[in-house]
């Protein structure tokens, strides 16, 4: 499956889960809604996998992706009335860091579903799409 593919159906399993839900829950309810959806859906992914991050390379700890999506796509989950720079920042942070082409920022706590992407290419920086 294509990387537009993956992003287009993870989002609409995320509208779904929304319209459904509205906002106002915790993340967690949230990320297990969109777990029914994303296995409803056929797509293959996992959920909060432990992942490591390096300083020089020595291994400081690790972090925890809301979801990997297709081994392809890092997807972050929020709950929060207004996202703000830093958690975009996190989503780039670990596209660079776990190396993935993708990552996804979807936001339920807004009262419309939110979502950024952030991508990186080889030899070229982090950049946004648009939403």
């Amino acid at each position: 499956m294509k990387l537009d593919e993956i992003t287009y159906k993870i989002n609409g399993c995320a509208m779904k889960v929304h319209n459904s839900l509205g906002n106002g829950f915790q993340e967690v309810i949230y990320q297990r809604c969109l777990a029914i959806e994303l296995q409803k859906s056929k797509i293959n992914f996992q959920r909060e996998v432990d992942q490591p991050i390096f300083y020089e390379n020595i291994n400081v700890g690790t972090r925890r992706a809301d979801f990997i999506v297709e081994n392809k796509v890092i997807v972050e989950l929020k709950a929060l009335t207004n996202l703000e720079n830093v958690h975009l920042a996190q989503v780039k942070n670990y596209v660079v860091a776990y190396n993935f082409e993708i990552g996804l920022l979807l936001n339920f706590g807004a009262v419309n579903l939110q979502f950024k992407k952030s991508f990186i290419r080889k030899n070229s920086l982090n950049q946004d799409l648009p939403d």
